[in-house]
């Protein structure tokens, strides 16, 4: 851009600012094409056309880019007006500089203006072709113009190659230009419009004119460089000024290509309604891609081109490799869409997509080249490079056709000792080509085999293997490592060889995205190992501080560390505490509050913490203790971290309860808990309740009725028991009503269930320190503790019926019939009801058993359910808590009727209880329960 067209932007960026604001206003566009017919009249200023183009550009930029549909309607409506007339600016400029350099003459200055502002037209109409047209194909204009940018396209191809000595450098660089973005064009309409691409005029043979040009770039792409001792040698007749814009413009080509695929294959699904026309044209398109395009002819030779030319490495790439090798590994792997910028990934993509579209077709032709280089001594190298990589892109389905554990043993275990200058690209290629293989069919008997080549591969002291093959053979081994039928026992001999490789290259190279491929090749190698890495532990550990002061800004690596000592953590278990005071502080760091690196790190820590947790035994060092403190932010914080918050709250109650239900902290995490309650989703909210009861079950076990009505008393001073009582007061006031004034409760049923089993584990561990807590609550509503515990059962009774959970229906079970111990008129009086669960459940938990009182959720022999194989600190701590869970240690049927018996014996026997209590019960309901044998 000029200092001129500069001036001009800023001068008229109102227009561009306002533009999108101002879409309806068609005045704004109107004022902008009248500026353009009057610049573009020969006695005009010649500096006003260039400037109203620039400002047209930024203008069709903001609104073709805006996400409002009624935004770009209102570019669709205006944009035939627009192509007219800037369509006419450009065929004209470009005719006035095409005849200037067909004839010559006296004006080259406007020459240059010519072809500088017919630039900025194709600029605007780009945009303007792919976004403001819903259906370009059905435009007579965009037809036209499409023909003659066609022509364009072919002219200024001949004009920068052919005719290039002809042209001035100024004017050869805007040339190449126009041809950038031609092609900008038709790749953007064929991967944004697929439909209207195909049925403009002669889109197939555009398509095939790529080709054309992409086949001749290739016959001159791979083949000029050779390996001679070990060197790349470069030929520098193929470094001629064309070769950048052809190789450019031969990517999008091979872009095309691609998008023409998927267009038959791979269609854009959309949820927008579609009229039968459009289904219709897009049916068509696809047929006339497959039919006019893609046939089997073309296939076949695309196929073969991308093997035998943009497979096999340039003399450049491999002068680049010696001399910046860590530089060239990254730039190899690409990751992302890195391949859309770079021409031997981009065909890669192709060859993929065509040896999975026509595998009936390409497999044949693939395997009968493969043949001739599949032998070690058939083939140059960087023929067999290219086929090696064609056969690594298409393992999955080339498969069953090939017998690559043979291909291996007789082949590839050659190759990769061979001591001959070049066999390093075999090298690399070979380690690829495992890793590509390895999850689709490499017998177990051969794993052995993979791991001794990549040893093999990784070991510096040979000198073939340079910091390219290492670092590639480093990358892919996770890939090995990471397959599914990866066993620890076979790896086990080579383990320390690999993971000292593996950590001396991290040392080795420079790069951070390298250091940290590795360090995630080493986690997973790490992680499959489980309890098998102890050994080399203490060196994978030793390695971590200097990453970790080395990465700087970079938490990505901090990132990666985090997760490899994660998962050393898991593997190691309890022998994981000697790198505690390693591990905590750099917990500390990412979670204590104004940390800088918490945004980054604090999900990746909270991990290593819970993992942690998991894995220390009682008792709990007071380094890890001392953590603790950092919850109660996260809770006031509730973010997406808050589930993994109360986890690790959870694995702190398990580990050290009585440190975490010391009052000062007890009382702050019941507040906190009473805060979150009520404000989350369902699932988060069921994550706080279950916690407290965990923790009444734990303060139980501590310290019995006593330490429970500590507890409760925190609920209530809280507010967290008033929270679960207001609920279950709106739910049952909710169900009082019926028909068109209806209401409905706020609380969901879910959560309703969560909050009675919280009541419930109250009430099962002390009826009178539950009833305390409900009348404290009941009275802050001027209710009597008879008026709240009316209300409360009778909705506890009726959401009865839709809990699921087996575990859950017994525990209410059990904590409705505990009542019975008040011998209350208020639970006496629900003797129906009770009689109505009992029998529900009991028979629920006798189904199928032959002992008629038995329970089947009752452990009789928990030893026998212990697991054989190690275990982490933190599964026994929750298996002794499940084991000791009255749910699953008292048998349903003996529980009811020791309760029955004994509120039988304090109404003063049978014939008491039956006049005023069991006598206005259902004789049905009393049969029901009889059946039971429970009296």
């Amino acid at each position: 851009m000029t200092g001129t067209s500069h001036f001009s932007f800023y001068r008229l960026s109102p227009y561009t600012i306002g533009s999108r604001a101002n879409y309806r206003r068609r005045d704004v566009i109107t004022s902008i094409l009248d500026y353009l017919r009057s610049s573009s009249q020969p006695n005009a200023n010649p500096l006003h056309l260039p400037r109203t183009l620039l400002i047209l550009l930024q203008v069709i930029k903001e609104l073709a880019t805006a996400r409002l549909q009624r935004t770009r309607v209102s570019l669709q409506s205006m944009a035939p007006e627009i192509l007219h007339v800037l369509g006419r600016i450009y065929t004209d400029k470009v005719q006035t500089w095409r005849t200037f350099i067909a004839a010559g003459g006296d004006d080259e200055g406007g020459a240059l203006e010519s072809i500088e502002q017919s630039l900025l037209a194709i600029k605007v109409l780009r945009r303007l072709l792919v976004a403001g047209f819903e259906f370009q194909n059905r435009e007579r204009d965009v037809q036209d113009l499409w023909t003659i940018i066609r022509i364009h396209f072919g002219d200024f191809l001949y004009l920068g190659t052919e005719g290039s000595a002809a042209l001035s450098p100024q004017v050869h660089q805007v040339l190449q230009k126009h041809l950038l973005q031609l092609s900008k064009i038709h790749l953007e309409m064929a991967r944004t419009n697929p439909a209207a691409f195909a049925l403009l005029p002669d889109s197939a043979g555009l398509v095939r004119a790529y080709w054309g040009l992409i086949k001749i770039f290739g016959e001159s792409y791979g083949t000029n460089s050779t390996v001679v001792g070990g060197q790349a040698q470069v030929d520098n007749d193929a470094e001629d000024e064309d070769k950048p814009v052809l190789e450019k413009l031969c990517l999008k080509g091979l872009l095309l290509v691609r998008a023409c695929i998927k267009m038959v294959f791979s269609p854009s699904q959309t949820f927008k309604y579609r009229h039968a026309a459009e289904k219709e044209e897009q049916k068509q398109a696809s047929h006339m891609m497959k039919t006019e395009l893609l046939t089997h002819d073309l296939v076949k030779e695309i196929m073969g081109t991308i093997v035998t030319q943009y497979f096999v490495f340039r003399s450049s790439d491999l002068l680049e490799w010696e001399k910046e090798p860590e530089e060239w590994e990254i730039r190899e792997e690409g990751e992302g869409d890195a391949w859309e910028f770079s021409i031997r990934p981009c065909s890669e993509k192709v060859f993929l997509d065509l040896i999975i579209n026509f595998k009936d077709l390409l497999v044949r032709p693939l395997l009968d080249v493969f043949a001739t280089v599949s032998s070690p001594n058939q083939g140059s190298i960087l023929f067999k490079d290219s086929v090696y990589t064609a056969i690594g892109l298409a393992s999955s389905v080339i498969n069953q056709q090939l017998d690559f554990d043979a291909f291996m043993n007789a082949t590839l275990v050659e190759e990769v000792q061979k001591q001959q200058p070049g066999y390093h690209i075999l090298r690399r290629r070979i380690a690829i080509l495992l890793g590509q293989w390895v999850s689709v069919k490499i017998s177990g008997p051969n794993r052995p085999l993979v791991y001794q080549i990549f040893r093999h591969l990784l070991d510096k002291h040979d000198q073939l293997n340079d910091q390219v093959v290492r670092v590639t053979a480093g990358r892919q081994f996770r890939n090995v490592a990471d397959e599914w039928e990866f066993s620890a026992e076979p790896f086990m001999p080579f383990a320390p060889d690999v993971l000292e490789r593996l950590m001396a290259l991290i040392e080795e190279v420079e790069s951070t995205g390298t250091k940290m491929a590795l360090l995630n090749t080493v986690s997973v190698v790490v992680e499959r190992l489980e309890h098998h890495i102890s050994p080399y532990a203490d060196k994978i550990v030793s390695l971590l501080p200097s990453l970790w002061m080395q990465s700087g800004e970079e938490h990505l690596m901090k990132q990666a560390i985090l997760t490899i000592l994660t998962r050393l953590v898991n593997s190691m278990k309890d022998e994981s505490r000697r790198y505690h005071s390693l591990v905590l502080p750099l917990i500390q760091s990412a979670i204590e509050p104004g940390s800088e690196i918490q945004v980054y790190l604090l999900e990746d820590a909270l991990d290593l913490w819970a993992t942690i947790l998991v894995q220390t035994p009682t008792p709990a060092p007071p380094n890890l203790l001392s953590l603790a403190q950092y919850l109660f932010p996260i809770f006031e914080h509730g973010s997406e971290n808050l589930r993994k918050a109360l986890a690790i709250t959870e694995s702190y109650v398990l580990l050290a309860p009585r440190d975490m239900l010391d009052e000062s902290f007890r009382n702050r995490l019941i507040v906190s808990f009473a805060t979150l309650l009520g404000t989350l989703k369902v699932d988060a909210n069921g994550l706080v309740t279950h916690l407290m009861e965990v923790i009444i079950r734990v303060a139980q076990s501590l310290g019995g009725e006593q330490a429970v009505e500590l507890i409760s008393t925190g609920l209530v001073e809280s507010g967290f028991l008033t929270k679960v009582l207001q609920g279950l007061r709106e739910s049952w006031e909710a169900h009082q009503t019926t028909g068109p004034n209806k209401k409905y409760p706020s609380v969901d049923g879910v959560v309703e269930t969560d909050y009675l089993a919280v009541l419930s584990r109250l009430a099962l561990a002390s009826p009178r320190v539950f009833l305390v807590s409900v009348q404290t609550v009941g009275r802050s509503r001027g209710e009597s503790l008879e008026q709240t515990i009316d209300w409360l059962l009778t909705e506890w009774f009726n959401h009865f019926e839709n809990i699921g959970n087996p575990d859950n229906r017994k525990l209410m079970c059990l904590a409705l019939t505990k009542l019975l111990e008040t011998s209350q008129g208020w639970i006496l009086g629900k003797l129906q009801d009770l009689m109505t669960i009992w029998t529900d459940v009991v028979t629920e938990l006798q189904e199928g058993a032959e002992d008629r009182g038995g329970d089947s959720l009752v452990y009789w022999d928990p030893e026998g359910l212990k697991p054989s194989s190690p275990e982490a600190p933190e599964d026994e701590r929750r298996r002794n808590l499940t084991f000791s869970d009255p749910v699953h240690t008292i048998n349903i049927t003996e529980f009811i009727r020791h309760h029955l018996k004994g509120v039988i014996a304090a109404c003063n026997g049978q014939e008491t209880f039956q006049r005023d209590w069991l006598g206005n019960v259902d004789q049905d309901i009393i049969t029901s329960f009889g059946r039971l044998g429970v009296l």
